[in-house]
């Protein structure tokens, strides 16, 4: 079994069942209508366009959830370039349960190559850089699992899973706090007293702010988040940083200046859109017929 199922497996299957349910209802009344319930029946999931394909080893395991009598193959690898009108896989078994299946499969493996082509497009603007793309918590709840699943499968790096992951310091934090330095000393204390292992990363806005970071949080800082700042500045940024912390960009990225923004001399890019606007990857499911 894949090491990232495996790990989230507990997660995965609940989402797998809940899918199921909310798809299927009291039963898939059309195809109980039509078919017997004996039928043998072939299919292959085709790509309609240029892409990634990400869920092929979720979909053999989500097959194996749903009927454990059905077969699939695949034809591709999670991470492998697809073009429109290649197989992706194949899957044989009851006509039935294939058919009562199809759209909650289609939904998961679109979702997650779509989020994975998207990934993918932004790592090829930066890879004349040591620059990384990251992804954020903006996710479809439920799904964050496969969703960040899938920035893996096109080339990026994992953010924060959860909150508990990193002490993230905002704008709203440092204005609870009473200033930079009070969050970071608050968050450094708490680190300490709860014997915890997270790092901490700060959001900063401005130069100015930076400045602070400088003197109040070197050797307690890990991360410092560069928000909505020009290219300008993120390059005096990172030239003031000088490496005491890692440097993460964010907020007004896109296609087109994302390759800018890395050359400015940041670590990582983080941006939401590839999970929460990603359009999924145009894929059909088609039966063989003799």
């Amino acid at each position: 079994m894949n090491e990232y199922l495996l790990t989230h497996k507990k997660h995965i299957d609940y989402l797998i069942s809940l899918a199921l349910r909310e798809d299927i209802g009291d039963g898939d009344i059309t195809t109980e209508a039509i078919y017997s319930g004996k039928e043998f029946a072939q299919a292959e999931f085709i790509a309609k366009e240029d892409g990634i394909v990400a869920g092929i080893d979720f979909l053999a395991y989500f097959f194996q959830q749903f009927d454990e009598d059905l077969t699939f193959t695949p034809n591709l690898e999670d991470g492998s370039p697809v073009h429109r009108g290649q197989l992706i896989g194949t899957i044989e078994g009851s006509a039935n349960t294939i058919l009562t299946g199809e759209r909650t499969a289609l939904n998961f493996l679109q979702r997650m190559s779509g989020i994975a082509t998207y990934t993918g497009l932004l790592v090829e603007q930066i890879k004349h850089t040591d620059a990384h793309i990251l992804d954020t918590r903006k996710t479809i709840p439920g799904h964050r699992v496969l969703d960040k699943w899938a920035v893996t499968l096109g080339g990026g790096v994992n953010h924060r899973m959860r909150l508990d992951d990193r002490f993230l310091i905002k704008e709203n934090h440092i204005s609870v706090a009473g200033g930079i330095a009070r969050a970071i000393h608050a968050c450094d204390v708490f680190r300490e007293e709860h014997e915890l292992e997270a790092e901490i990363e700060i959001e900063i806005t401005s130069l100015e702010e930076l400045k602070e970071v400088l003197e109040y949080g070197e050797d307690i800082v890990r991360y410092v988040m560069l928000d909505n700042m020009s290219n300008e500045d993120m390059r005096k940024a990172v030239g003031m940083i000088h490496g005491k912390f890692l440097t993460e960009a964010s907020g007004n990225v896109s296609i087109k200046r994302v390759a800018s923004i890395a050359e400015t001399g940041v670590d990582f890019i983080s941006v939401g859109a590839i999970t929460h606007s990603v359009r999924g990857l145009d894929i059909s499911l088609l039966f063989l017929v003799d």
